[in-house]
């Protein structure tokens, strides 16, 4: 008998393609840490082939299911390498007007354990606004020219959580304290690795852009060049065929393969309210073409992410 639902509860589940190029809804499944096996497995199926995933009509969860359903996925992260805001796992993103997270970036990259996926529930949607768009860096790597890829496969870049804030957030013109101490947490410990620009996926075997706002410079690049070489490599990932943009709705979950893609939080929601909260799942260390390893400049995020087992 118990066999025989496990089957009904999958066969249940309906994945439906939203662009051509990233994105789909799973609709006729109920979010919790005792999900079927099979359930669980087609929805990892479908985060590898659409890179993000979204899912309606989840008010039940609370932190703690919300935990025990990431779980599913695999290891989790703590909640956050610097930033503490009040649990252990659980990254609470609360927003009466701009958000560090409106500008282009892949999650956590200034470690050298960048995490596999996010999962991020909706808690206080505002009336309008306050979206998060997509963008699938492996179709970003797939359709540069080949004179492109000749440069990137071999290219390396630092990524650091010590940059100017306000370069990147055009909202905070005059920030509050509030605002200020936020950056100063975000900072708190200061973390550089040197990543592939092009990473090899370790499920899908895929070529990805490795990029977004953590990147400080291009190994063997000034400042100028790498200003330059950058806004050309992210101008391809964040064209608008390349993305897919979720208007959010009370309960609503969201799921991104962080290896695989960039995410920009949109800050157009006046003074309302906005809190979504996100776990994390450990991923591995990147890898290049050539089989290179990330490599850590300062830092030790052992206690973000225990993956030592992963690394060969």
């Amino acid at each position: 008998m118990t066999l025989q639902l496990e089957q009904d509860l999958s066969s249940d589940l309906q994945v439906q393609q939203l662009g051509g190029r990233i994105g789909a809804r799973i609709d006729g499944v109920r979010l919790s840490g005792d999900l079927d096996d099979a359930a669980v497995q087609r929805i990892r199926e479908a985060l590898l082939k659409h890179k993000v995933v979204f899912f309606r009509g989840q008010d039940h969860l609370d932190d703690d299911t919300h935990i025990a359903f990431a779980e599913r996925l695999g290891t989790l992260t703590t909640a956050h390498p610097t930033v503490n805001t009040g649990s252990e796992r659980i990254l609470s993103l609360s927003a009466n007007k701009g958000m560090a997270a409106n500008s282009w970036h892949t999650d956590v990259t200034f470690v050298d354990r960048v995490p596999a996926f996010s999962v991020l529930r909706g808690v206080t949607i505002p009336p309008y606004g306050g979206n998060t768009v997509w963008a699938n860096t492996v179709e970003a790597y797939d359709r540069l020219p080949n004179a492109l890829k000749a440069l990137v496969d071999t290219l390396w870049a630092v990524h650091t959580n010590e940059y100017d804030y306000a370069e990147h957030n055009e909202n905070d013109e005059d920030p509050d304290d509030y605002t200020v101490f936020k950056r100063k947490d975000f900072a708190s410990t200061v973390y550089e690795t040197a990543h592939p620009v092009v990473r090899v996926h370790p499920e899908t075997g895929e070529r990805s852009l490795l990029l977004g706002h953590f990147v400080k410079q291009f190994v063997g690049f000034n400042s100028l060049e790498s200003s330059t070489l950058f806004n050309l490599l992210q101008a391809r990932v964040t064209r608008l065929e390349n993305t897919i943009r979720w208007t959010w709705q009370q309960g609503d979950v969201a799921i991104w393969d962080n290896r695989a893609t960039q995410h920009y939080a949109v800050a157009d929601f006046g003074e309302q309210r906005r809190e979504v909260r996100r776990i994390t799942v450990a991923g591995d260390v990147p890898v290049s073409i050539d089989g290179r390893h990330s490599e850590v400049l300062k830092g030790d995020a052992s206690g973000f992410a225990d993956i030592d087992a992963l690394i060969s």
